[in-house]
């Protein structure tokens, strides 16, 4: 279950605004990849025990719902960036990640002194003391945080998506590369938004 072991010992260091940064669509077939950031205050920081966060794939979508009202509201400031399935497939989808990742954390306007990263990288450039962990939305509650942020705008984006297109029926795999998925690309083709870099089939 995620903690705040890690945010605990930042705000012991002196860190005024420590931030947790996920991302979510790094493995499905079409669409953006979609990164998001949650910052996080000393004084407030025992409350987020009481909301049971934890890491967005473990949470069905009315729980994700639930917990993202409380997020947008509690927190001291959320930011959300995409990076579309074109930049994907001519950068790869790790740098797309690490880009989207650095451009949502870039919009805030309480900078953090310290970021946690979901994932083994951290990111280029960034000008912020920042740790990588492996795994991280399933520990650090400011991680989860963002991962429930980050999957429930990619979601949104998807479901607008699918009006667009609604042969490939992005609505209900969200891109993924399901069964039903791949028989819309089979019968139908890729689309626009598909990654050209990834297999489709």
């Amino acid at each position: 279950m995620p903690n705040l072991k890690e945010e605990r010992k930042l705000f012991k260091k002196g860190c005024k605004y420590i931030a947790g940064v996920d991302e979510a669509g790094r493995g499905p077939l079409a669409g953006p990849v979609v990164s998001a950031v949650v910052v996080f205050e000393k004084k407030s920081l025992n409350k987020w025990l009481k909301f049971d966060i934890k890491d967005s794939k473990k949470l069905s979508q009315k729980q994700r719902r639930s917990l993202l009202e409380i997020i947008l509201k509690e927190a001291v400031e959320v930011k959300i960036s995409r990076v579309s399935e074109r930049v994907i497939d001519r950068i790869n989808i790790r740098q797309a990640t690490l880009l989207s990742m650095k451009r949502s954390i870039e919009k805030l306007k309480n900078k953090p002194a310290f970021v946690l990263i979901d994932g083994r990288d951290t990111i280029r450039g960034l000008n912020i003391d920042q740790k990588a962990i492996i795994h991280g939305d399933d520990q650090s509650i400011v991680i989860a945080a963002a991962s429930i942020v980050a999957k429930e705008a990619r979601d949104d984006i998807m479901r607008r998506l699918a009006k667009k297109y609604p042969e490939y029926k992005f609505e209900q795999h969200k891109g993924y590369g399901t069964k039903l998925h791949r028989e819309m690309i089979k019968k139908y083709g890729s689309c626009k938004i598909h990654r050209k870099s990834f297999k489709l089939l």
